[in-house]
């Protein structure tokens, strides 16, 4: 009965050297720790990091030419501190206007 049964098997098939190579290629591919599915999870982890690395590089680049700008001129200085903390002196009054926005009909 077993005998019919592999005789059915074609000869490709009862190659030890493919059976061989097939799993090793299974073991890889997807038992292994460094599969496809964790590296391809990884490869998407590490273009995210990338993009925010150059994010926080840009950032501290425009804030450090910020800063010499600020640190080199006083009127830039206070220019910043009226405009973005609200600050002003004793004898002035600040007048902030909110304007709604406009309803489409």
């Amino acid at each position: 009965m077993i005998k019919k049964f592999v005789d059915k098997i074609p000869s490709i098939l009862k190659n030890k050297y493919l059976l061989t190579g097939l799993a090793f290629l299974v073991l890889m591919l997807f038992l292994d720790r460094n599969n496809l599915v964790s590296q391809y999870k990884m490869r998407k982890e590490l273009n995210g990091l990338r993009k925010e690395l150059k994010f926080y590089h840009d950032q501290a680049q425009s804030d450090s030419i910020e800063l010499s700008r600020l640190t080199g001129d006083s009127l830039e200085l206070e220019k910043l501190g009226r405009e973005k903390y609200m600050m002003k002196r004793d004898s002035e009054d600040i007048y902030i206007i909110v304007r709604k926005p406009v309803k489409n009909k």
